[in-house]
């Protein structure tokens, strides 16, 4: 009975909403580069002489509802683009839809820029998301001068990075497996390589990169800390074209252009491809120059491939075909052997149905995962996970509104095995399936902003449901001043192979949700609890201003808590089988233990645009807690202070010249202090006389669990890049105009720097020798690109 009143509860809204658009109009604009035929993504239209708009999306489209009959004037602006005035005539019960190109100007203003952050900034919630552009992401001065959204993401507000090795990062206290990072909307499980400098990633394919540290709304789900989703280009539509990169790090090549080009300039039809490949030689290279690292070489080597067709619609429609692959590996001599590899495909699509106000879009993908390592002294462990994960999602827009909402289905499989600190085997082969639907809504009221929604997460292989609702709110108190507020609840079922106590993760597996965890576990309060799920699940609480202090100068202020109300960690005391023996306590024979936890801190974003300047200044305050039912106790990501300080300069004739610099500091990470040594005797007999038996095997004696700090980290990376243009004179296609120069070919040489003061960065110590080991020290690098 419930079931059947909300289904006629969203009937009879449906029906309201379709008889109220019979009495108005709407208007939808297709925005695209006169040049390229490319989508001009959030591109600002603005109805003339009132404060109604709309920013495009990513597909360059841009809608506003509920208009009375009649004509309406839009202004179009955005970055680079020469601005536009575009006439509708909107009549009721239609839409009008209009493709409109835009000339593309290097002559535009700031104010432009400018607005177009404040418009959105106005109009969305925007609570703890980074919106990151190609521009950004090459600001941040990378290894071997090739930009690189990994070292672009160290320097998101409430990221942390446990060093230059291992490819991890934490966000806002959630651990590496409590983020979502999607591909064109494919789950993609080790987005980063084992040294920290690189994502799988080419920055050069990247159309947008959404990065949200907390408080997300329904849209997305399945994790419990973050979401990063990242969308590519499609190819030129116009032109062949590519770009060839070389520098002592590795190599990467990229092209793109036509299969089908438009039949006319007023025709957006066609089909495109682009195509990147990366690869690393640092192995080899790194003995020639820079042996003061390693004799031997730095071990890293990875491959990243990725491919994209794109048909496109002449009606905004597109439907996307990719795939990829991606292998990594690390070889410490003597030490270990890491390598993994993930290969994948996918399609996505965007409908844009005539005459009527809805975007439908959808996507379908499959990917596989697998990890091994050889540690020399323990058996080879090893984890794989294949996956598949569906999903469509309907958009409808309103004068001032905007009603989204969706279904997702997914499911992977998961091959885990491997061995404790007893020599205990630890394995898993499970399935598993996931569906969820949502809904959200935008009301656009006055000053206020607010996003009600709602998310219902279901695993049927663990039998759980998690409705879970989500809350976003901004208030514009002026044209300078916002408050903001975002709140949620988020859960998964999928865990982590390492425990978040390990200072070093050069393994790093994937595990589904288990019951082979305790029935009961004790809070801090010391309350024994029961179980009722096996999902790891947080709530966020977040608040924040935006404070707009010049036309360039914007200050974004963020406070949050996330409270884990269960996490599923790595028991690492684990030394009996789960044989069903009642006597033996859960804490020593379950491969899971339960624990709870919190994150709380203050993020501070001071940003600089102008036309020649950027400047983004964040820092972060942070402490992030664990209990696990016996001892309480700070993760190894748990750092107090962090600050990124970023800064690009273009100068000379044209821009031709630019320095880019990047500054962190960070506060010691927790480590488990040594409390002394022992000779470990192996009593291989019960006659064994350990009074006169001499070993050469040295036992450990732990402090107390993460109870002591490791120096404090601090790095300065410059980079400094030159341009050279080749013009070629190209004459217009419509009569009347005059010709026009245009860039045919760029080349540019990259001079970097990282570490630039070589400080002696702490990575770990060596608990036998007690020696320490560091991260990297200064690595120059010479670089040089071609695009044509």
């Amino acid at each position: 009975m419930k079931l059947n009143i909300r289904f006629l509860f969203i009937f009879l809204l449906i029906l309201s909403m379709a008889e109220v658009s019979a009495q108005t109009g709407t208007i939808r604009g297709l925005v695209y580069d006169k040049e390229t035929n490319e989508p001009v993504s959030f591109c600002n239209a603005l109805i003339e002489g009132t404060k109604i708009g709309a920013v495009a999306d990513i597909n360059g489209i841009f809608t506003i509802g509920k208009l009375q009959p009649g004509e309406y004037n839009l202004i179009l602006s955005f970055v680079n683009y020469t601005t536009q005035k575009v006439t509708f005539v909107v009549q009721a019960g239609e839409v009008v839809t209009k493709k409109i190109f835009l000339e593309p100007s290097s002559k535009q203003l700031d104010a432009v820029e400018i607005s177009a952050e404040k418009q959105e900034a106005q109009n969305t919630v925007k609570m703890s998301v980074i919106k990151a552009t190609r521009k950004e992401i090459s600001a941040v001065p990378a290894v071997g001068g090739e930009s690189d959204i990994a070292t672009y993401f160290q320097t998101v507000p409430g990221v942390v990075t446990t060093g230059d090795q291992g490819g991890q990062l934490y966000v806002r206290g959630g651990a590496p497996i409590q983020n979502k990072v999607l591909l064109d909307g494919m789950i993609i499980y080790n987005p980063f390589h084992s040294i920290g400098f690189y994502s799988v990633f080419d920055t050069d394919i990247i159309q947008t990169a959404d990065i949200y540290t907390g408080g997300f709304n329904a849209e997305h789900g399945g994790r419990i800390s973050s979401v990063m989703d990242i969308k590519t280009r499609s190819g030129n539509k116009s032109n062949f074209g590519g770009k060839v990169s070389v520098n002592p790090f590795g190599a990467k090549m990229l092209l793109e252009g036509p299969l089908k080009k438009s039949k006319n300039e007023n025709d957006i039809s066609g089909i495109s491809y682009v195509f990147s490949a990366k690869t690393s030689y640092m192995a080899q290279s790194s003995k020639l120059f820079y042996k003061y690292v390693d004799s031997l070489g730095l071990p890293f080597t990875f491959n990243d491939l990725y491919g994209k067709i794109s048909f496109n619609g002449n009606n905004g429609s597109k439907f996307n075909v990719f795939g990829f692959y991606f292998d990594d590996s690390v070889r410490f001599q003597q030490v270990s052997d890491l390598r993994w590899r993930a290969y994948g495909a996918g399609t996505n699509f965007v409908l844009v149905p005539t005459g009527n106000p809805v975007i439908i879009e959808g996507n379908f993908s499959f990917s596989d995962y697998n990890a091994r390592l050889n540690d020399y002294i323990a058996p080879e462990r090893n984890s794989g996970i294949t996956s598949f994960n569906a999903g469509f999602d309907f958009k409808y827009f309103l004068k001032h509104d905007e009603i989204k909402y969706g279904v997702a289905f997914s499911g992977f499989a998961t091959r885990y095995k491997t061995f404790n600190a007893v020599n205990r085997t630890i394995q898993q082969d499970v399935n598993n399936t996931e569906a969820s639907a949502y809904i959200q809504y935008k009301l656009n009221r006055g000053n206020w902003l607010v996003e009600p929604g709602f998310r219902l997460q279901f695993y049927p292989s663990v039998q759980n449901i998690s409705p879970e609702p989500r809350l976003g709110i901004k208030y514009n108190a002026n044209e300078n001043l916002r408050f903001k507020l975002a709140t949620g609840i988020y859960s998964q079922n999928l865990i982590a192979s390492n425990s978040d106590r390990d200072v070093v993760n050069l393994f790093y597996g994937y595990l589904s949700g288990t019951n082979n965890i305790p029935e009961t576990y004790t809070n801090e309060d010391g309350e024994i609890v029961t179980r009722k799920h096996v999902l790891q699940k947080a709530n966020h609480f977040i608040v924040g201003s935006e404070y707009d202090l010049s036309k360039n100068l914007s200050l974004n202020l963020e406070a949050y808590y996330k409270d884990f109300t269960q996490l599923t960690n790595i028991n690492r005391n684990k030394i009996y089988d789960d044989d069903g023996n009642t006597a033996i306590p859960d804490i020593l024979k379950k491969d899971f233990i339960i624990e709870t936890g919190d994150a709380y801190g203050v993020d501070f974003v001071l940003k600089y645009t102008s036309k020649k300047t950027y400047i983004w200044f964040v820092y972060s305050l942070a402490k992030v807690n664990r209990w696990d039912g016996l001892v309480s106790y700070n993760p190894v990501f748990d750092r107090r202070h962090n600050i990124n300080l970023v800064a690009t300069q273009t100068f000379g004739k044209d821009g031709l010249w630019e320095v880019n610099a990047r500054w962190n500091y960070g506060s010691g990470l927790p480590f488990t202090p040594t409390g002394g040594y022992y000779q470990n005797i192996p009593f291989s007999n019960l006659n064994t006389n350990y009074t006169q038996t001499n070993t050469n095997q040295l036992g450990i004696l732990y402090g107390d669990l993460n109870s002591a700090r490791l120096s404090d980290y601090h790095r300065l990376d410059i980079s400094i890049k030159k341009r050279f243009e080749f013009k070629k004179i190209v004459q217009p296609k419509e009569e009347g105009k005059p010709a026009k120069e245009v860039i045919r070919s760029e080349l540019e040489i990259i001079a970097s720097a990282t570490n630039v003061y070589n400080r002696r960065n702490i990575f770990y110590v060596d608990r036998v020798s007690n020696t320490r080991v560091y991260q990297l020290p200064i690595i120059p690098a010479l670089g040089v690109s071609w695009k044509f």
